[in-house]
């Protein structure tokens, strides 16, 4: 299964990211951010960072997630990780995938590893 997930702000929300990127098993990873997000830095061959403009307008930003992310995925459903960013920027994300389409898993990082939610 392919990992989505948004790095936007949040104390400790990148960690959560890492720890997914780290723990789980991913054919793809698809990492979303804007120009600070750019800094995360991954050792992962299978991750890919694609750069948005998350100041913009609810709409727009959707637009922008349909058009960076259509093609980028392969499978049928993906695991999303929201544990970044605003709501905002989560609803942006989660309707952008639904119109690519694609189905949603929520995936979190706990202390007893990757789940679903």
């Amino acid at each position: 299964m392919e990992l989505v997930a948004l790095l936007s702000t949040g104390q400790g929300t990148w960690g959560q990211v890492a720890g997914l990127i780290n723990r789980g098993e991913w054919d793809k990873i698809v990492l979303i951010g804007d120009d600070f997000a750019s800094k995360f830095t991954f050792e992962n061959k299978n991750a890919e960072f694609v750069k948005v403009n998350l100041s913009q307008p609810l709409d727009e930003m959707k637009k922008e997630f349909i058009e960076k992310l259509r093609g980028k995925i392969k499978g049928v459903e993906v695991a999303l990780s929201i544990a970044s960013g605003s709501g905002k920027e989560h609803m942006a994300l989660i309707s952008a995938l639904l119109n690519i389409p694609v189905g949603i898993k929520f995936v979190a990082l706990t202390k007893d590893g990757v789940i679903e939610l």
